[in-house]
């Protein structure tokens, strides 16, 4: 099993555009064309850099995107505000296995690993003072699913 790597920053918002325009204006980048929305307004903005092993990628979603992506979460009020610290690994079997060794120490789970729509394996813990800490695979174009209805 290798070591994760802290590769992403992901903030639950309860505006995403005006998150957006508070980010922005501090310098983020986030082009338009890495905004996901629907009819009832933005869902998913990730900022225009990639990461590397020295940066790390810096994400909004909504709080009703958080809930589809986390179903420990479903149903919950007060998502506003709450960060996600994201782990990556090299391969969708690495993710059942630190999920199953943290699991297996005592960490609580938030949810269970699962091929989440944008094609990753994904898995989401919590940290002992209640931070959601997710892990994920390299995306497979062909576990894509398509988006929800929100």
């Amino acid at each position: 099993m290798g070591k994760p790597i802290l590769n992403q920053i992901n903030v639950v918002c309860g505006d995403v555009d005006a998150s957006m325009a508070f980010y922005r204006r501090l310098g983020v980048e986030i082009s338009d064309a890495r905004v996901w929305r629907t009819s009832t307004g933005g869902h998913h903005a990730s900022s225009s850099q990639q990461p590397t092993d020295q940066a790390l990628a810096f994400e909004l979603d909504s709080t009703a995107f958080a809930q589809h992506w986390n179903l420990a979460w479903k149903e919950r009020t007060d998502l506003r505000g709450r960060v996600i610290l994201g782990f990556r690994v090299t391969t969708r079997a690495e993710v059942d296995d630190v999920y199953r060794d943290m699991t297996g120490a005592g960490y609580t789970s938030l949810q269970e690993p699962y091929d989440a729509l944008w094609g990753a394996r994904y898995a989401i813990l919590e940290d002992p003072d209640g931070v959601a800490v997710g892990l994920m695979s390299p995306v497979s174009p062909d576990k894509r699913s398509p988006t929800p209805n929100i």
